[in-house]
């Protein structure tokens, strides 16, 4: 041990693997990684200094696991119109704008699931984009079926090609690939389901290229059948998922496929069609609550069985909002059942390991030291995430 140590007393230690909190830790941090955590009644090696955090509760960086850096969580619809109208300058002020909104919420690295014209994909490998410290994951532009919901987030398949023909003729520099298997979750009928956009042949042989090509595959998949599809495609993951029941969670659990729920995108819809004044059907609102409330259903349903879980928001939907969406759907794991330690687990390490981040996500030696430091012990973590005291990145603390 060496004299440029930085040591960090806490009182309260969640690592972000689920294992319960420890209490009185000291984090050792060199040269931006830790180096040991220990307990605060060790003697502790010369250090250039102990800074004590011993009022509280430290908690690994957190990942946002699907968002959309392009579209914002406005409820204007002139505003959203103008985003996707706009310049890729003026969208790249947007991305730099809700890369912001992350990192003042504690987001650190976040999984974007595509948009039309590929500019978050862009905006990564521009020189000239302001955001580093946050890190983006991109699937450039998601890939859907002619005729079928996906402009907004891709381009369809190109006329005579199959899915796994056309689905690599673009983003070469893509983090993962991004399919869009079924419509949109209805927020008119409660538990409608929508074909599938692909068939199994074709799901399976674009998936297998992907990985062949190291590319993880992320999939926009509601209703049993266009899940069940993507799942024993071999997809990395399953976005959304809405009703699509406990046969496809057991298939999730023996292919070893992540679940990224979304389930904020309900509550933001019904508190807009409930709460801003919306003219449309008072039965929108309840659909969207019923849709809440089923959602959380599946999420505890899935906790039991084994399904691993990843948090995840959709930011850029209307009234899901970049970097506060992620405080409300990591409120909205605890009242699906997962303990706190379990919520800050979705909302770390599993996100890291979708992103292939190996050293982000846990608190452990070795790893990276992007932490939070929040107010108070381990119970009040949900709320001390409205005002994070302190943010450290690679074991300095960062003043936004």
């Amino acid at each position: 041990m060496s004299k440029d140590l930085i040591g960090y007393r806490v009182g309260w230690l969640i690592d972000g693997t689920g294992n319960p909190a420890e209490e009185n830790r000291v984090l050792l941090i060199k040269m931006g990684r830790i180096q040991q955590i220990v307990a605060a009644d060790q003697p502790l090696p010369p250090v250039v200094d102990i800074v004590d955090f011993s009022d509280c509760t430290v908690i690994p960086a957190l990942v946002d696991s699907h968002v959309h850096l392009v579209m914002s969580g406005s409820t204007d619809m002139s505003v959203r119109q103008n985003q996707l109208q706009s310049t890729y300058a003026d969208r790249r002020q947007i991305i730099d704008h809700h890369l912001f909104q992350h990192l003042s919420c504690g987001v650190l690295a976040v999984r974007d699931g595509g948009d039309h014209h590929g500019d978050t994909l862009r905006y990564k490998w521009d020189a000239g984009n302001k955001t580093k410290i946050v890190t983006i994951a991109s699937a450039g532009r998601a890939h859907h079926a002619p005729g079928r919901y996906g402009k907004l987030i891709g381009v369809p398949v190109d006329d005579g090609l199959r899915l796994a023909e056309s689905a690599f003729r673009i983003d070469p520099r893509r983090d993962h690939l991004k399919l869009v298997n079924s419509g949109l979750n209805s927020l008119t009928q409660f538990g409608v389901e929508t074909p599938a956009q692909f068939e199994q042949r074709d799901l399976t042989e674009t998936v297998t290229l992907a990985h062949a090509k190291g590319q993880p595959t992320m999939v926009h998949a509601n209703g049993i059948l266009p899940v069940k599809l993507a799942v024993e495609a071999g997809c990395d993951s399953i976005e959304h998922g809405f009703f699509m029941g406990k046969e496809n969670m057991q298939r999730m659990v023996d292919r070893q496929v992540t679940w990224v729920p979304t389930a904020v995108t309900m509550k933001a819809y019904e508190d807009y069609l409930k709460n801003q004044g919306h003219r449309s059907d008072p039965s929108f609102a309840e659909v969207s609550r019923r849709n809440l409330e089923h959602q959380l259903e599946q999420i505890r349903i899935a906790r039991e069985m084994g399904v691993t879980v990843a948090l995840g928001t959709d930011a850029g939907s209307p009234g899901v909002h970049h970097g506060k969406a992620v405080i409300e759907e990591f409120r909205l794991l605890i009242l699906a059942g997962f303990s706190i330690e379990a919520a800050v687990q979705c909302a770390s390490q599993n996100g890291a390991a979708l992103m292939k981040l190996a050293d982000r996500g846990t608190l452990a030696p070795g790893m990276r030291a992007d932490l939070l430091v929040l107010k108070g012990p381990v119970e009040q973590v949900p709320e001390a995430l409205e005002h994070i005291f302190h943010r450290i990145v690679g074991g300095r603390i960062v003043d936004i």
